[in-house]
């Protein structure tokens, strides 16, 4: 008999699916008001300052938790994940942080390097 998934492993595989194939493929805004479409943003604030730090926060967390592979490349831009990611990575849930550093190093690095 074979061995159910963990729930977790289902979790993780979903985000992994919907990863660029690379960071650079992040061409979203670096500043100003941004809409989300209600299939990311369902509960709450729909529009975003990308110049205010908390909403640029929310923003990407819910980008990051709620987005397909096309949003993730249409609604993230890549030298702001970056920055963002030492303190973001906090505030995502595991699975996403996971996903994302064993896919990009450059975000683990960014992680150990300001710890």
């Amino acid at each position: 008999m074979a061995s159910q998934p963990r729930l977790s492993d289902l979790r993780r595989a979903k985000f992994a699916r919907r990863l660029p194939a690379a960071l650079s493929e992040l061409a979203g805004p670096k500043h100003g008001p941004v809409r989300l479409p209600l299939h990311l943003a369902w509960s709450g604030l729909t529009t975003f300052d990308l110049d205010q730090p908390r909403l640029r926060m929310s923003y990407y967390r819910i980008v990051l938790a709620e987005g397909q592979h096309d949003d993730l490349v249409q609604y993230l831009d890549r030298d702001l994940l970056a920055s963002l990611w030492p303190t973001l990575r906090t505030l995502v849930s595991r699975d996403v942080r996971e996903v994302w550093e064993s896919a990009f190093g450059e975000l683990a690095d960014s992680a150990r390097a300001a710890a």
